[in-house]
This record gives C-alpha cells, structure tokens and sequence, in this order.
C-alpha cells in the first residue's frame, strides 16, 4: 500500500471540485509519520486507491534499500589469552640450576629447566614419561614417540616402532652430545618432557637456588595459541557448539573470525550483586595473526542465532508507524517528493530490518529520520 503526500493548500473550498473526482484527505499529523520532511504536506488519493503526490519536500538524510544477508546474533563478552596453564613438575630431586623466563616460548629440543645442571629437554608427543628409556626396556607406544622425537631433530635414522634397538641407542647418543650432557645412550625420567606441541612459559613456580624434590612444581605451561573464553548466560547456551562459527569483536574496531573449541558445563559464579550460572565457551581464533600482540584483553563476541539470505533491507530507523497499524518507509523520489510505501517487517540484525513491500526494491533511498 502506498500513501502520497501534497504539498498543495488545504481549506480552499472550490478544491474539491477543481479536483473531480479525487478525494481530498487533510492529514494534521503528517509530520508525525514521516520524521524526514522539513515541510508539512496533504495526502491525494484516488477512488482506485493508487496515490500520487504534488509539491516537493526537502529530505534530510536517505539510506539505500539494500539486498543483503541479515544475521541475528547475541553478544557476550570474553577476554582473549593463551590457553589454560598446566603446571610442570620437577622429574625428580636436586638443586634448580636453570629457569626460564614467564612469558618465553619454548620450543622442540628447548631447554624447560636444569636441576643440578642437567637439562629438561621439550620433546613432542601426547603420552606422559612414566618410565626410563634404556636397552632391554620392552615395547611401548612411549618408545615410538621418543624415536619420533628424536628423528625430527634429525637424530633418529631408521623408522620409528615401539621396539628399543641399536637404532634408538644410537639416536640418543647423537642427541645427547648435541646438548652437551653426559652420553649414556639412555635416557633417566626427569631429563626429558612430552607435550603435544610448542609451549609457552606462563609462570614460573620455583627460583633458582630452590631444593625440589621429585613432583614440586616448577612452572606453568600454556600453548602457543591465543584463545577466547566467554561465560555465556545460560539461557544462550543453545547458540555455542563445538565446530561453530562466531565473530570476534578485537579492541580499536577490528573484527575477525573464530571457531568455538570447546563448550563446558553450566557453572555458578558470584558477580558483585548476584549468583548467576554461565556456561563456559572456548573459542580459536581463524587467523591468530589478526590479534597481533594483544594478550590478556576484553572483548565482545557475537554468536550467530538466525540468519536470512538475500533480502531486502534497510536500517531499523527508516521504520514509520502508519495511522491504521503496521510499518511503512518513506521511499525518496525525484524533485525531493516522497511516498509512503506500508512494509512487512522480518529479521531485525545488526541496526537493519528485513522488509517487502509493493514497488520496493533494491537501490531505491529512503528517509532515515535524524534526531
């Protein structure tokens, strides 16, 4: 439905007749339903409905009906930081010689720290050191982990198994005179650590000087990826799975990307008034160099909840409310004229509203009413 507007005088009392058969309608409020004119107006309908509009108005400010994908989301703040530290354990007793320091990146074949001078080498791999690794030991996935280690340091020559040989002898003594340790061709728990990648020294536990014995804390470790971590309210716990997709809203305007890794259980935390129960959700950054150097800041993440593709849209402000009920857009013409356009609004997101209506199309302005 569309309804015009007249610039023309309203009150004379020959117009009705100089009109014929079109019916003149006087509308007080017109400025009420289109906020952008800077001129009052008079509506002229026609016995058919059709509308048309005489006279100019001066238009302040137009926006474009746009055709566009409309996202609904909900925000949540989070905090961006390396992931969650694990504490490192001294392998056994002695005197710390060397530590290093919070905030170092330590990478394969890096020193983590030395207990009466003998180093703790990073080596990759998922199982844990739960024995030592010596002629006569018998088979074990640690044994293949170790000899994989060991060749990508470029020690190791044959193909790595769980049986240790000749070959894994020979291997670690290639490695232990590369970091200058006694050459043994075998290797005591608490001289090497597994991780499953490059660490990241969090905190350190222990000084050097301390006396340790055997599972005294040492360090703190973290990986070398920046993540995301949201306390979601509960009532938005739907809209976080594992695998999905949300936008990172990164300090000075910046957006990027990110994946949620990881979902947890609902828990309660104490604010400064009231207990409320949130869920905790991890998220990976896509493109990690986006955050550059930031660490340890705030955040806003926008989690998708509804979207609709290829519609028309335009911003949320643009909205009039007609006098019989419903919504319209004051659709700008040429010459400054205007005509009211009714709309059926669908998904508001992110400052637009989806609309259709009569004669609507993409690319046509509309008053966006200032304040």
């Amino acid at each position: 439905m569309t309804v015009e507007h007249s610039s023309g005088e309203p009150g004379h009392e020959s117009e009705p007749r100089r009109l014929g058969r079109k019916r003149v309608l006087a509308i007080a409020a017109v400025t009420g339903i289109a906020l952008g004119a800077a001129a009052t107006s008079m509506t002229i309908l026609s016995e058919d409905g059709s509308a048309e509009q005489t006279g100019q108005k001066q238009v302040a400010n137009t926006a474009l009906v746009e055709r566009k994908t409309l996202q609904e989301t909900i925000t949540s703040p989070g905090s961006l930081s390396y992931s969650e530290a694990s504490p490192l354990t001294a392998g056994r007793s002695g005197t710390i010689t060397r530590l290093p320091d919070a905030g170092s990146k330590v990478r394969l074949g890096g020193v983590l720290h030395s207990i009466d001078n003998e180093p703790l080498v990073l080596l990759h791999g998922r199982l844990p050191v739960w024995r030592a690794f010596e002629s006569g030991m018998s088979d074990g996935p640690d044994v293949r982990q170790l000899e994989r280690g060991l060749q990508t340091l470029g020690h190791f020559t044959g193909t790595p198994d769980a049986h240790f040989d000749w070959h894994t002898t020979v291997a670690i003594l290639h490695w232990q005179d590369a970091i200058n340790v006694k050459e043994t061709g075998s290797i005591q728990r608490g001289r090497i650590v597994f991780a499953p990648g490059d660490v990241r020294v969090a905190e350190t536990v222990a000084h050097l000087g301390d006396e340790v014995a055997a599972g005294t804390p040492v360090l703190k470790l973290s990986g070398l990826e920046k993540i995301v971590t949201v306390d979601l309210k509960a009532a938005d716990q739907t809209v976080a799975e594992v695998g999905g997709k949300v936008t990172v809203n990164l300090p000075g305007g910046k957006t990027t990307t990110g994946t949620i890794s990881g979902v947890g259980v609902p828990r309660q935390r104490k604010d400064s008034e009231e207990k409320a129960v949130t869920v905790p959700v991890s998220i990976t950054l896509d493109r990690p160099a986006d955050a550059g150097t930031l660490q340890e800041v705030s955040m806003l993440v926008d989690f998708p909840t509804a979207s609709r593709e290829d519609v028309l849209a335009v911003p949320v402000a643009a909205l009039i409310a007609l006098p019989d009920g419903g919504y319209g857009v004051e659709v700008a013409g040429d010459a400054g004229t205007t005509r009211t356009v009714m709309v059926k609004t669908g998904l508001f997101a992110g400052g637009s509203v989806e609309v259709t209506g009569d004669g609507l199309h993409a690319g046509q302005k509309v008053v966006v009413p200032t304040v």
